[in-house]
């Protein structure tokens, strides 16, 4: 079963490959692939699940042709089931994406399936992310149009994708963008740029619910301004939406609202990055009665760093949409070569700080009026909860050493209200203090060695970690990596596992094999802000991506 599977994913990757041999460089036809696929072993010590299949895999092609101004494309998927950790609605094959566009001048027509954002993406955002599940693309009519020079217009009308179908709610949009210095010849040659921008969504969805009036129609508003000229950049933006009783929000009819402001400050070896935002009740779905990560009209970005370090990505923080203050400061500094601190080649150094907390609820006064407790809570707009939800800081160091040699070093102290970003009960708050040395050694012209060093220390979740990562790179077609991730310190001595993995890689040209084994801890990934459960899991995996 398992050698059937597998040998069925190597045919279809060396199939794309010979297709994309027989194409010209200027054949209107182009595409990707992505073949994933895990043997699962039982792990009973590390509570890895019995799965009957042994061998889950995820697939997806993608076929686009464009000629002149028109364009079409299709994705085929497959879920043979799907791998564990994404939701088994995916099982199954099919073609949950395909389109046709064609452009007339200034007028862009878009039938079928696409991806879209308005503004920050607070008010609309459809988009994928593979590595979650996520997928959110709408299926309906889209027009962009140009009316006149720095005049932007897009209209859209559709049901979002949920799994290998539509939810049942109907989506309306339109935005305008005007970016002033393009349409006026007087200002296309200042430094200072303006760009205004407006947007407007509803969605319809029938009320079968006879226990509540619930609204059939619910729209949002926002607005926004950017300015630049290339050392200062300010944008803000601010969405209103009505009462939209839901799952979500417990159902009650209290209107939502969020503010996004982010200033940042740009010269030569100094970046200054501040962002703040509030967000109040702004759950704003397609389908009133959809949980986890489905149909979200809208995106609401964590204002966190975003770690790529095993260790540092432990604990990531979710945007909480019932109601959240964040702040997040970047600063980004090189000290010049040949500087007391700088040394030979110089240094980059870069700090952190972000910090996401309640907002301040207060009971409605339901005196005289009864049905006021529908309205949920009332909100003072600029006083912030009392309740930390997240909070990090972390430093960062990168200097190179010597000629072949360069070094990284990163402090992070990190607290995470497991309760809150979990839908935990009787957790509380993680306290974790991360430390990170990573070396890069270029031993030749096509060899370099990438080791890491990691350790995460905490009193209130199984506490110390210790993980070890080297990387071999031949290039440009081999490596070959391993890794170790020890929780040493857990209270349990029985429950002192060691996850190792690893894995060896080929490339060449716009292919990419890797296979691996090894085992995985359960825990969260997030990606931008959006999360999902990842189990444990003990096994050999098999990924294979191409293009054409």
């Amino acid at each position: 079963m398992k050698y059937k599977n597998i040998l069925s994913g190597v045919l279809l990757f060396s199939a794309t490959s010979g297709v994309r041999a027989q194409l010209p460089a200027s054949s209107p036809v182009h595409g990707n692939l992505q073949f994933d696929a895990q043997y699962y072993m039982e792990d009973s010590l590390i509570g890895a699940p019995r799965v009957p299949e042994k061998l889950l895999s995820n697939g997806f092609a993608n076929f686009i042709f464009e000629k002149d101004n028109f364009s079409a494309g299709l994705r085929y998927e497959s879920y043979q089931p799907p791998m564990l950790g994404f939701d088994p609605r995916y099982k199954g094959s099919g073609i949950p994406f395909r389109y046709l566009s064609y452009r007339n001048g200034d007028l862009e027509v878009t039938a079928g399936n696409f991806y879209e954002q308005f503004g920050s993406g607070m008010i609309l955002r459809a988009y994928e992310e593979r590595n979650l599940g996520y997928d959110n693309a709408f299926d309906g009519f889209r027009l962009k149009y140009k009316p006149c020079n720095g005049l932007y217009l897009k209209g859209l009308i559709g049901k979002q994708r949920s799994y290998f179908s539509t939810g049942e709610g109907i989506v309306r949009g339109f935005d305008a963008e005007w970016n002033i210095n393009e349409s006026f010849t007087t200002r296309q040659e200042k430094k200072m740029q303006w760009i205004l921008g407006g947007s407007f969504v509803s969605k319809y969805q029938a009320d079968p619910d006879p226990s509540y009036i619930l609204p059939l129609n619910v729209g949002a508003g926002a607005g926004r301004i950017t300015m630049t000229d290339g050392t200062w950049n300010v944008n803000a933006e601010y969405v209103h939406k009505i009462n939209d009783p839901s799952t979500s929000n417990g159902f009650i009819y209290k209107d939502g609202d969020a503010l996004l402001v982010n200033l940042g400050y740009t010269v030569k070896g100094l970046g200054i990055n501040v962002s703040a935002k509030r967000i109040d009740n702004m759950a704003f779905r397609s389908d009133r009665y959809a949980v986890n990560n489905d149909l979200f009209i809208n995106y609401l970005p964590a204002l966190t760093k975003n770690h790529t370090y095993e260790l540092a990505a432990f604990y990531p923080y979710a945007t909480q949409p019932t109601g959240e203050f964040g702040f997040q400061g970047e600063v980004f500094y090189f000290m010049k070569e040949g500087s007391a601190l700088g040394g030979k080649y110089g240094m980059d150094v870069a700090l952190n700080y972000s910090r996401a907390q309640a907002i301040e609820k207060n009971p409605v006064d339901t005196t005289g009026n009864p049905d006021a407790a529908d309205m949920g809570y009332t909100s003072p707009f600029f006083t912030p909860g009392k309740e930390v939800y997240f909070e990090d800081f972390n430093i960062e160091i990168k200097r190179k050493l010597s000629k072949k040699v360069r070094a990284t070093l990163t402090y992070m102290y990190q607290n995470y209200n497991k309760d809150v970003v979990e839908g935990r009960t009787g957790f509380g708050h993680v306290y974790a203090h991360i430390t990170i040395l990573e070396l890069n050694i270029k031993l030749s012209s096509k060899r370099n060695l990438r080791t890491e060093l990691q350790h995460l220390y905490t009193r209130q979740d199984k506490q110390s970690w210790a993980l070890t990562l080297a990387e071999y790179t031949i290039a440009p077609h081999w490596f070959i990596a391993a890794f170790d991730l020890y929780n040493y310190g857990n209270d349990n001595s029985s429950q002192r596992f060691h996850y190792a993995t690893g894995q060896i890689g080929f490339n060449k040209n716009a292919n990419r094999i890797t296979v691996g084994y090894g085992r995985q801890r359960a825990g969260i990934l997030c990606v931008g802000g959006v999360c999902r459960n990842v189990p444990a899991s003990n096994g050999f995996s098999l990924s294979v991506t191409s293009s054409f």
